[in-house]
Formats: structure tokens, C-alpha cells, sequence
């Protein structure tokens, strides 16, 4: 597809604005992938450049986390290879499958998500003591997300903050940096099935990256130096949003 100037300036600053929010709270998916589709392109090649786009703020945030030694590689090898491959089981079986079923249940998943965060305003103010191993976690819930995270998508960051916050006992800060380099794992895998199959547009999806690369590193700055006071307020924002977008998507409203 040829993609004019305007078109280029417009995607660039949509995915900057959308790889800020997503360093932070997640739902920039539903910033981009509207914008995407509102081009003209096909569902299939917008999911796929949407992936491509996410990559470059995901990987762009992960990397800033992990030169701050927000993260730990060697600490959560395990987390990384199980997320990665419930990433790859989930994005082939969206390909095979009616995925209705899903799409209802998710609202009132990110609401309730949005929901616990309101309502829990001592929620990861500090580290806690953790429920399960890391083993554990790597191959419940880092393979669980992962998976939804291939076969559908919205709400993964808030997902993975919340499990890392309530089944390691990770304060705020520090689960939405793991939730990061987590989403990136996740969003590689389903880049490498699309690109397979050929559902990439470069041009607009490079374009986005480079615009994706720098939001993700602001917001990440703002993660560690704004902490809870910045995640909290955005995270049960976000889930709201993600809950009426999906909502109206469905016919909710009439």
C-alpha cells in the first residue's frame, strides 16, 4: 500500500502517544489498531502491523527497565521461554478458531481488573512476601498471559502488573517493568507467526515503531520516577477505557 506524508506524520504521533500509555498502564493496542484500520488495510495485516509497531515500544521500554536493573534476565529466564511459548500456541489458535467467546468475557475481565485497582489503593505500594515460586508463576500465569496475549490481546500489561503484584508480591514500579519485558516476549512471538504469514506492512509499521520506541521510553522514565502515583490512576483509566471500547465493539449500547 503507498502511504503519503500526512499519513506517515499521523501514525507516527498516534503510536507515540499510544507506546507512553503502554509503558505504563497498556491498552495502546486500542489506539493503534483504530488507526490502522481507519487506512484502509486489511484486519489481518493491521493485527500483524499493529505487532511489528508494539515491538519496537515494548522492546524500547524493556530495554530501559533492564539498563535501570529494574529487571533481572537471569532471575526470570523461566518467566520469558514460558510467556514466549504460550504467545506462539495462542497466536496460531486464533487462526483455527471462533474466538466470540473470548471477546465477551474480556470486558468484564479489564473491568474487574480496573475495579481491583480502585479499590485496593495500598495495592503494591511496597514488595511483599510471594505466594508461589517463580517456576510456578513462570508456567501458570507467564504461560497463561502469554497465551491470551497470542489469541487476543487487550488488557495483557494490566494483567500481568496485577499478577505480579498479587502472586510475587512485586510493589507497582517494579511489576509493570517485569510486565514489560514480559509483553515484548509475547508480542515477538505472535510478530514471528505474522510475519510468516506475510501480515505485515512495513512502511506504516515502521513508521510506528520509530514513534512507538520513543513514547515507551518517556513513560518509562515516568514509571520509575512517578511510581504508584502515575500507574495506579492510569492502569483503572485504561481498564475503563479498554472495557467501553471492547463494550461498543460488541453492541453493547444499541
Amino acid at each position: 500500500m503507498e502511504i503519503s506524508l500526512n499519513l506517515i506524520a499521523l501514525l507516527f504521533f498516534v503510536a507515540l502517544i499510544a507506546g507512553f500509555i503502554d509503558a505504563i498502564a497498556g491498552g495502546g493496542g486500542l489506539i493503534t489498531i483504530p488507526a490502522l484500520l481507519m487506512t484502509g488495510v486489511p484486519p489481518a495485516m493491521a493485527l500483524g502491523t499493529n505487532k511489528l509497531q508494539a515491538c519496537g515500544g515494548s522492546f524500547s521500554a524493556s530495554f530501559y527497565f533492564l539498563r535501570k536493573r529494574a529487571v533481572d534476565l537471569k532471575e526470570i529466564w523461566l518467566l520469558v521461554l514460558m510467556t514466549f511459548i504460550g504467545a506462539v500456541l495462542g497466536t496460531i489458535l486464533i487462526q483455527l478458531v471462533d474466538s466470540a467467546l473470548i471477546k465477551k468475557v474480556i470486558p468484564f475481565l479489564v473491568l474487574a481488573i480496573g475495579l481491583y485497582f480502585l479499590f485496593t489503593p495500598n495495592l503494591g505500594d511496597e514488595d511483599r512476601h510471594k505466594r508461589i515460586s517463580y517456576a510456578t508463576f513462570a508456567f501458570s500465569a507467564g504461560f497463561g498471559i502469554g497465551f491470551y496475549d497470542g489469541f487476543f490481546g487487550p488488557g495483557t500489561g494490566s494483567l500481568l502488573s496485577l499478577a505480579f503484584v498479587t502472586l510475587l508480591g512485586f510493589n507497582l514500579a517494579k511489576a509493570t517493568a517485569h510486565a514489560k519485558v514480559l509483553n515484548f516476549t509475547s508480542n515477538i512471538a505472535a510478530l514471528l507467526l505474522f510475519l510468516i504469514g506475510g501480515q505485515i506492512w512495513w512502511e506504516a509499521g515502521l513508521v510506528m515503531m520509530l514513534g512507538q520506541i520513543i513514547g515507551a521510553n518517556l513513560g518509562a522514565k515516568m514509571v520509575l520516577s512517578k511510581g504508584k502515583q502515575l500507574i495506579r490512576p492510569m492502569v483503572v483509566i485504561m481498564s475503563f477505557i479498554m472495557t467501553a471500547k471492547m463494550a461498543y465493539d460488541q453492541g453493547w449500547f444499541g
